[in-house]
């Protein structure tokens, strides 16, 4: 069984200021429910900037790895998921998130 690796990327929000406050209450929520330590992050968040090519596509991307595609699949269709991912799109003001899964890809 391979590690798969959950993706939320969250479009340009309506206001950042309230998106931030939002989030920030979204990761508790999300501690809570899948029951993570406070002081422990098996997630990683990642803010995208402009570049010199442009603005990015989308605002932020949440990433949090599973130790296989069935670890993913139960934990996604559990109540406490399912209540973390219905807050994702409520506080996800410039549309609905993008929800990806990946694998790691080794070239040879």
């Amino acid at each position: 069984m391979a590690e798969v690796r959950l993706h939320v990327l969250y479009p340009h929000p309506t206001d950042v200021d309230q998106f931030e406050q939002d989030y920030a209450q979204h990761v508790v929520l999300l501690h809570e429910k899948m029951q993570i330590p406070a002081d422990a992050r098996p997630y990683s968040i990642t803010r995208f900037v402009t570049t010199p090519l442009g603005p990015p596509s989308h605002h932020q991307m949440f990433t949090m790895p599973f130790p296989s595609a069935e670890a993913l699949q139960e934990a996604m269709v559990s109540p406490a998921m399912q209540e973390v991912a219905a807050d994702a799109v409520r506080i996800s003001s410039g549309g609905p998130p993008v929800i990806l899964v990946g694998a790691e890809h080794v070239m040879e």
